[in-house]
């Protein structure tokens, strides 16, 4: 009997994509797949910052302390509807906050609802809790916009929630007041809370209409948790702290903070340093998300300005977030077209990293620096237009 739970029995197998990059030599391929937007030129702020004073005193508030939660109340409130600094819980991640939200709404064996495609850590983050996840689809016929009826069809005899990322990643598709009115009379009928990512948010590349900026404040008749944190809002990843706001009916809205509290009780993981810097770090946040989707757009502009007319590619519209995703001829498929542009000096994902599905694709990082991403495309375009 193995000694380790099997919580953690991950798969540790490279794919051929992890393999074939261990082989490489020569020069550094062209990075289509950069996250972090600590490395790629984007304002920062001070680091002076950090060092606030009482930096070094001990004062813990399980929910945050309450300078960091009126900062949170306020940045959300000048986005959207007035939020109450009494219903936020800050973490030390979003991923801590799923954590704690899996523990608040599941029992061991119980399931939640996460979109397919998307980023790949919410199975992770659920079976560490020992919960399941059970998929909806992101129908492409709709933009990869959300389908109420793919929602309602996916739900088993144990869930107890359903994930939305708003917009999506990497497919940037942003919730719509219809989707948002149809998921909630889902979830009212069959009494399941809404946990909406919202860490892109912020960065949407347009004025669509009847877009859905935020559930946080919104008037909804289920449970509803909004996430967020610095690691997008304003590009600081290593300060490690981000925000649940709890809304809904009003009585399971304060049980669910009175619960929450005791979990973050138990943790106290958020550092003071970052608290105390808090509305001085979100002050700094336009400057950073301004520069950052000048780079979006402008990358964006210059990948649909290189595709030649008639190319067997294209680019999925979408309307926000850090991503472009390329749809590509079925042959030879994702992995082939990633190892080709591999050999090219290009490095792009395939779209099985995000469980797409009804064709192929490819995901390429907009955050990429401008030279660089520029330098890239006359190999890109080559590779995919040698795949028709």
């Amino acid at each position: 009997m193995s000694r380790f739970s099997f919580r953690t029995d991950f798969s540790r197998t490279p794919n051929p994509l992890a393999e074939a990059l261990a082989r490489h030599r020569g020069l550094p391929p062209l990075d289509l797949t950069v996250s972090n937007p600590t490395r790629v030129g984007l304002p920062a702020p001070d680091a002076g910052l950090l060092h606030p004073p009482g930096a070094l005193d001990y004062a813990p508030e399980a929910l945050g302390l309450p300078s960091a939660r009126e900062a949170v109340a306020a940045w959300l409130s000048s986005r959207g509807p007035v939020i109450s600094p009494g219903h936020l819980v800050l973490s030390a991640s979003t991923s801590e906050s799923y954590g704690w939200l899996f523990k608040l709404l599941c029992e061991p064996g119980d399931d939640v609802l996460v979109p397919a495609p998307c980023y790949p850590l919410f199975e992770h983050l659920a079976r560490l809790e020992g919960v399941g996840t059970r998929p909806y689809r992101l129908p492409l016929a709709h933009g990869f916009g959300l389908d109420a009826g793919a929602v309602e069809a996916a739900l088993g005899p144990r869930t107890r929630a359903v994930l939305v990322v708003n917009p999506g990643n990497p497919t940037g598709h942003f919730l719509r007041e219809g989707e948002l009115a149809a998921l909630a009379d889902v979830c009212a009928r069959h009494g399941l809370a809404l946990l909406c990512d919202e860490v892109f948010s912020d960065y949407g590349w347009d004025a669509e209409p009847h877009r859905v900026a935020t559930v946080a404040g919104r008037e909804l008749p289920m449970l509803t948790f909004s996430l967020s944190g610095l690691s997008k809002v304003a590009g600081l990843p290593g300060l490690k702290l981000g925000w649940t706001h709890v809304g809904g009916p009003a009585a399971e809205r304060d049980e669910a903070l009175a619960r929450l509290e005791w979990v973050a009780d138990t943790y106290l993981s958020v550092g003071t340093p970052v608290q105390l810097a808090l509305p001085a770090l979100l002050a700094h946040a336009p400057r950073f998300q301004e520069a950052l989707l000048e780079r979006v757009r402008d990358n964006r502009h210059r990948l649909v300005s290189a595709r030649p007319p008639g190319a067997p590619w294209d680019i999925v519209p979408a309307h926000g977030g850090w991503s472009a995703v390329l749809r590509i001829p079925r042959a030879p498929g994702e992995e082939a077209t990633c190892l080709s542009l591999l050999d090219a000096g290009v490095l792009a994902q395939p779209g099985y990293f995000y469980d797409f599905d009804s064709g192929a694709f490819l995901v390429l990082s907009l955050l990429t620096p401008p030279e660089v991403f520029s330098a890239a495309l006359a190999p890109l375009t080559r590779v995919l237009g040698a795949a028709e």
